[in-house]
């Protein structure tokens, strides 16, 4: 993502600051789930702590989105990016889920992850269409 950015701002900094924190609680929260056999409280917290990382997401993308304009590189290259926009309402569906049966709530949340999984080359084909950063 940041291939496509000329000049980093401090809001861009602040919001992948915030991704990279919610992704490092990944670990404790995927182990506490792990040591309490998949209950629903730490099922539901695995997946606030997922729902977290998707919504920081897409922050650093509007915000980096917004500096470089609608017709920027990265709008550009993503376009409506259905994966980012989706995801956070799945993992929701996912919570919930939990709430009823843990095992559904962690199927819904593999799902996600099976969505990612395939490699998006978007940015890649950009770059080797356009060269990067708006050159």
């Amino acid at each position: 993502m940041f291939q496509l950015v000329r000049q980093v701002t401090g809001g861009m900094l602040w919001s992948n600051l915030g991704l990279l924190f919610c992704l490092s609680l990944l670990p404790f929260t995927t182990a506490w789930m792990d040591e309490q056999s998949f209950g629903t409280t730490p099922v539901v917290t695995y997946g606030v702590n997922l729902l977290l990382c998707a919504i920081a997401y897409f922050i650093l993308q509007t915000v980096i989105e917004r500096h470089q304009g609608r017709d920027g590189a990265l709008a550009t290259a993503l376009g409506r990016d259905l994966k980012a926009k989706t995801s956070p309402w799945i993992y929701v569906a996912g919570i919930l889920a939990t709430l009823l049966a843990a095992w559904l709530g962690v199927a819904i949340y593999t799902i996600v992850a099976l969505m990612w999984l395939v490699p998006d080359r978007r940015v890649e084909r950009y770059i080797a269409a356009h060269g990067s950063a708006d050159e």
